[in-house]
């Protein structure tokens, strides 16, 4: 007789168990129907505006990487002690530490740490240095399909196309008017300093 008993017990423990989750689930999503989408992620807490503002903080001027931009063509970026912006093939050059700042959302001033120069781009494309920030040091940072980075001109374009900062296969900058994001000479891996 107690065989029987804990045999029927046990099965009814198990479906009311599944039952109750059953019921729970049903229930958040019956309630999760009349939400709006920022409702829905604040109740499962992915996104709520608390979570939100912290995580994006640092994209208002407050982040700041240092790094070395080394382009697709084998250059690293460099900005030397009189402001003139190429390309280098040596790694040990403190010339080639760039300081990435964020200053909105997307948008970044890329400054020579050792020259203390902001690189630039002027309407014509042309790439060179500034020791005060402005708009011509403002770029958007993008991240390709390919893990590379590009850095678009935030205020010039021409004809309506982005000009990007580019390096060529001889280490000299390309005008932003002759470039494009598919190009290799655009795209750069922002190394970190070990």
């Amino acid at each position: 007789m107690h065989k029987w008993i804990l045999t029927w017990i046990l099965p009814t423990l198990l479906y009311t168990s599944c039952f109750h989750i059953i019921c729970l689930v049903g229930t958040i999503a019956f309630a999760c129907n009349d939400m709006t989408p920022e409702q829905m992620a604040t109740n499962v807490n992915c996104s709520s505006p608390e979570r939100h503002t912290r995580s994006y903080d640092y994209m208002e001027g407050g982040d700041v990487r240092v790094r070395r931009l080394f382009c697709r063509t084998q250059w690293y970026l460099r900005i030397d002690k009189r402001g003139k912006v190429k390309g280098t093939q040596d790694k040990q050059t403190n010339y080639n530490i760039m300081e990435i700042r964020t200053v909105a959302v997307g948008v970044v001033a890329i400054k020579g740490v050792e020259s203390e120069y902001f690189l630039a781009m002027d309407k014509e494309g042309k790439l060179y240095a500034k020791k005060v920030c402005n708009e011509d040091c403002n770029f958007r940072e993008f991240i390709q399909e390919n893990h590379y980075n590009t850095y678009a001109s935030a205020k010039w374009t021409h004809s309506g196309r982005e000009m990007f900062v580019a390096i060529n296969q001889k280490g000299s900058p390309v005008k932003g008017k002759k470039t494009k994001k598919e190009q290799k000479t655009a795209h750069f891996l922002p190394i970190a300093i070990t």
